[in-house]
């Protein structure tokens, strides 16, 4: 009725829109004379905040709106009960469209709202309108990387805040939606307020207890939350070898609890002996070299050596006692090179002269190794992907690609390196390593970051999925005695608790034998004197795990609520009862094009399932991406590039000429 006394154009229509472009300040003052002068009518005020806030729908018109104070008029109608539901609908759709400083202007009037939560916890509808407004508001203003500012909220205020959420989604009258933009919310604000969540144990419980819901995408979010809330007192898992250190221990006696394992896998197989016997024999070779002078023989060995294990080149020097002083000094012996660090280096020049392919190989694997010891990742990527291209089945030239911070590229480098003809058992695991981790961060961030459509959340289940199976294999393939194992066990049990959620037993007994391998894992570690850190994913582990028999029991009602509600494909308006005085359903309406009605889809969750992941998946690598391409052929199978395309083509040229 205002909009039509007003005479505005049609503000559901991107015509109407730009209309209002071109004469918003006639608009706008006129709308603010009649909002300034009908202070006793809260019915017209609640009409005219309930157009200003249809205008924010556009981005450029919400930015003008506040600069003219929009919020300030919208805030008293919260305290006005004719028009709380109304403003709450404005609060709601305003920040449900974006803008980061509306965002943020709003998440400080967090207290109010969550005020008006507490007063009114019998209203429903008001009570789900103030946790979609401060999911979008607080919860994007706290999970902004580079914009948050500990002002926005107090963490007093913070406290309460997730107090009296919780105590809302525990409503048995609680809606899918309010539940969802809940857990959006308590997701958001683990990084930045560890303590208030940590002080809300009730929360802490509500995020475990999400791992048991069918939705996957609740539970990659709730992992992703927990998995942040230590990120402030997570320990690096960084261990350094002594070697002399190594060789005492190692060469005590083994404790009875861990030779049996070790001897079943293989005692001279397990990584610290074959630590042990490569530092030996590197000695050897290079005493060796010092008699010969044999560059390229050098070489090869200790190419060898680098793809055996981890602690395969140290540093160290050639050194005579002086006859007259008795004193050990470094010697030049006539070789290119004094400390031994630099050998790979030279023996990579020596071995590049003879052209052989072998040779070729090697070289590039020394000087690979060459920048990592220098800590140069960059430059070892760099050569990587040289070797790469002149062989493309060398898996070591893959190996820098893993150490890399960019998890995409990370992972498609140990993906392909995975699929290589020429592999070690060491390299092969340290891929497998990479690659879960590399897959887990991206799986998890794909989950959060999810638009609406459902793609990223299919990308993210690929992701998670690849991670999934990779991190079985590492803990079905390595040495009882890797220094990783403990690591992957923790992945693992996390991964399983994403991909399997509800499958799983409440006593989760299928996790007994990965715990069983942390176990040794931390034994071991500590017999050899590293002993475990107290890193992100076991604080993470560790803490599921303590909660979970609780959490299970006291938020299943809730979940199973969650759960079979989220299933209904009805629920798309904020309120079905469709008040003259609320609004919700003009506020929620648009015509993309003059005419063509369109409802916004509800910011939820989408339910998805595991079937679709292969089409995420290259067909040959089985890496998970965003922009793998199709055969041109018969257009199903997926390949992240023309090499792995080309490298599938002796299996998949007979389905593809068929289709």
């Amino acid at each position: 009725m205002l909009c039509d006394y007003f005479e505005l154009p049609d503000l559901g229509t991107r015509s109407g829109l730009k209309k209002v472009h071109s004469e918003f300040n006639d608009i706008y003052k006129k709308l603010d004379r009649a909002y300034t002068s009908n202070r006793d009518n809260p019915r017209i005020m609640g009409g005219i905040v309930g157009i200003w806030a249809k205008m924010s729908a556009d981005a450029i018109l919400r930015d003008k709106l506040f600069k003219e104070g929009f919020l300030a008029r919208l805030v008293p109608l919260l305290d006005i009960a004719l028009t709380r539901h109304v403003a709450l609908q404005a609060l709601s759709t305003v920040t449900h469209h974006g803008g980061f400083e509306a965002r943020r202007d709003i998440a400080q009037e967090a207290p109010r709202l969550v005020r008006l939560m507490e007063e009114q916890l019998d209203d429903t509808k008001l009570v789900e309108l103030c946790i979609v407004t401060l999911a979008h508001s607080v919860g994007t203003t706290v999970g902004s990387d580079d914009k948050f500012n500990m002002k926005v909220i107090k963490p007093s205020d913070m406290r309460k805040l997730l107090e009296v959420t919780i105590k809302c989604i525990q409503n048995p009258s609680a809606s899918h939606y309010m539940i969802d933009h809940a857990l959006s919310l308590l997701c958001c604000v683990t990084l930045r307020f560890p303590t208030e969540c940590k002080d809300t144990p009730s929360m802490l419980k509500f995020l475990v207890a999400c791992l048991r819901s069918t939705n996957i995408c609740a539970r990659s979010s709730a992992i992703g939350a927990l998995i942040r809330l230590h990120n402030s007192e997570a320990e690096l898992d960084r261990p350094v070898m002594d070697p002399i250190k190594l060789m005492a221990t190692a060469g005590r006696r083994w404790p009875d609890n861990l030779v049996d394992d070790l001897m079943d896998y293989g005692f001279n197989r397990c990584e610290t002996i074959v630590t042990l016997t490569t530092m030996r024999e590197y000695q050897n070779a290079m005493m060796e070299v010092v008699q010969t002078g044999d560059l390229r023989a050098l070489g090869r060995t200790l190419a060898s050596f680098i793809t055996r294990t981890e602690y395969s080149v140290g540093d160290g020097a050639f050194q005579m006692q002086d006859p007259r002083t008795g004193q050990i000094k470094v010697e030049d012996v006539g070789l290119p090179f004094v400390r031994w660090r630099d050998a790979p280096l030279h023996c990579a020049k020596a071995l590049r002269a003879t052209g052989k392919p072998a040779d070729l190989d090697a070289a590039d694997i020394l000087e690979i190794k060459h920048h990592i010891m220098r800590q140069s990742i960059p430059d070892a990527i760099e050569v990587g992907q040289v070797a790469m291209q002149r062989n493309p089945q060398l898996a070591y030239a893959y190996y820098p690609l893993g150490l890399g911070a960019n998890d995409e590229q990370g992972l498609r480098g140990t993906k392909k390196g995975l699929k290589c003809k020429q592999i070690t058992p060491f390299v092969r695991n340290y891929l497998l390593w990479r690659a879960v981790e590399h897959a887990g961060n991206l799986g998890i961030s794909a989950l959060q970051e999810e638009k609406g459509d459902g793609k990223e959340s299919e990308r993210g289940v690929a992701f998670l999925m690849s991670a999934y199976e990779d991190a079985k294999a590492f803990i079905a393939s390595v040495p009882p005695d890797s220094r990783n194992l403990g690591a992957m066990a923790d992945w693992l049990v996390i991964l399983t608790l994403a991909i399997r959620g509800p499958e799983l037993d409440a006593d989760l007994h299928e996790l007994k034998p990965i715990m069983n391998k942390i176990s040794f894992a931390d034994r071991c570690a500590t017999f050899l004197g590293n002993p475990p850190k107290r890193t992100l994913m076991r604080l993470t582990r560790e803490l599921i795990l303590r909660l979970y028999p609780d959490a299970s029991k006291e938020w299943a009602d809730t979940i199973a609520r969650f759960d079979s509600l989220g299933s209904v494909t009805n629920e798309q308006l904020v309120d079905a009862e469709k008040a003259e005085d609320d609004l919700a359903v003009w506020l929620e309406n648009l015509h993309m094009e003059d005419g063509e009605t369109h409802v916004p889809e509800r910011c939820t969750h989408p339910r998805i399932s595991t079937n679709s992941i292969e089409l995420y998946r290259c067909s040959w690598c089985k890496n998970p991406s965003a922009v793998l391409r199709k055969c041109g052929g018969c257009g199903r199978t997926r390949y992240c590039d023309g090499v792995c395309q080309k490298s599938h083509w002796s299996e998949h040229k007979a389905a593809c000429k068929s289709a």
